[in-house]
């Protein structure tokens, strides 16, 4: 078994549900930008490991879809206050 088979697989294990509330954090905006952006940085990092061959293509499945996730989370968030916000304006005064 190749070494970085067994990396990622140690990876697999040991990283929790993306659906999972992590318990340690309350909800801070500045945590979740600062998670957000990590995550990014973290693909990005995958991406380019795997362009030069240093990679193992699962990780950088599994980081890609990790970024998706996170993206279309904060699109989620993003329509979600653009949503209220309207619905302020539109309350009579």
């Amino acid at each position: 078994m190749d070494i970085r088979s067994i990396s990622a697989l140690q990876g697999y294990g040991s990283a929790r549900p993306a659906t999972q509330a992590d318990p340690g954090t309350g909800g801070d905006l500045k945590t979740v930008l600062q998670d957000f952006a990590s995550t990014l940085q973290t693909s990005e990092q995958a991406a380019v490991s795997a362009m030069t061959g240093d990679a193992d293509p699962h990780a950088l499945v599994q980081a890609l879809a990790q970024t998706e996730l996170a993206v279309e989370t904060a699109i989620t968030v993003r329509n979600k206050v653009v949503e209220a916000y309207q619905e302020i304006l539109r309350m009579p005064v």
